[in-house]
């Protein structure tokens, strides 16, 4: 079992108010995303941005008018809601799979944004025995019951690691002895030429953009998938699976 102390919860819960919300917060609760009016003020304003500045809480700002379609309530300018998962550590789970005699396998995903593809992602991950999912905390999607639900269930058994700080978190894996391959159609190399036997990350980009320039740096391999039709690109729900199942056919 590589749940790692994943607790299950049904779905996402919504709570509104600023207090509420910082009880939340320091209650040890898992924001999945939190929306604040923009322009908003006063001291429990302030505090609370204390509180979400201590506990890495990513937010973002918002008008008035989405907050009011996600409730109808007093929400005082403030909307959060609790991740139905609780999100892992990187620099945890990589000794813990160390101890175990695994070669890691882990997966990044830069941008994803859609719910279902990360959901498709995470399904195919948890087939394949990835050990873990790591995702930044702003730019990612959601994990809500659409994407649950797409992921047949597997965002419960694939520990998730949100981090504020990708940058950091790639030079961790390095550090760590993991390689970072890049999927890109940005390289001569076939996927099938890159060796995925010892400690490895994939990362994976956008369709809209691929890998930020930033992180692409960070790579020591660049991998890319075959074309041979006319349409130039594949969902990266079906990429992840690609060369996910070429790095356990390697190692298989």
């Amino acid at each position: 079992m590589r749940n790692f102390g994943i607790v299950k919860k049904e779905t996402n819960e919504l709570i509104f108010g600023i207090r509420a919300v910082i009880e939340a917060i320091t209650a040890g609760k898992e924001i999945e995303s939190l929306f604040i009016q923009k322009g908003l003020a006063g001291n429990l304003y302030a505090e609370l941005r204390l509180v979400i500045a201590e506990y890495d809480v990513p937010f973002q700002f918002v008008p008035i008018e989405k907050l009011n379609r996600l409730t109808t309530k007093n929400h005082q300018g403030v909307v959060a809601f609790i991740s139905p998962i609780s999100y892992q550590k990187t620099e945890q789970i990589v000794p813990e799979i160390y101890a175990q005699g695994k070669t890691p396998l882990l997966l990044i995903l830069d941008r994803v944004t859609d719910v279902r593809n990360f959901g498709a992602i995470v399904r195919t991950a948890e087939c394949l025995g990835v050990d873990a999912v790591i995702v930044p905390a702003r730019g990612s999607a959601q994990v809500n019951p659409d994407a649950i639900k797409t992921s047949a269930g597997a965002l419960f058994r694939v520990p998730i690691c949100r981090e504020m700080k990708l940058k950091e978190t790639l030079e961790f894996l390095k550090d760590s002895g993991l390689q970072l391959v890049a999927c890109t159609e940005k390289t001569d190399n076939l996927l099938t030429e890159v060796d995925y036997t010892g400690p490895t990350a994939i990362i994976m980009g956008s369709e809209e953009d691929g890998i930020s320039p930033e992180y692409m740096k960070y790579c020591d391999a660049r991998a890319k998938i075959p074309m041979l039709g006319e349409i130039a690109s594949l969902n990266v729900s079906v990429s992840a699976g690609i060369i996910l199942y070429e790095a356990v056919r390697q190692r298989k």
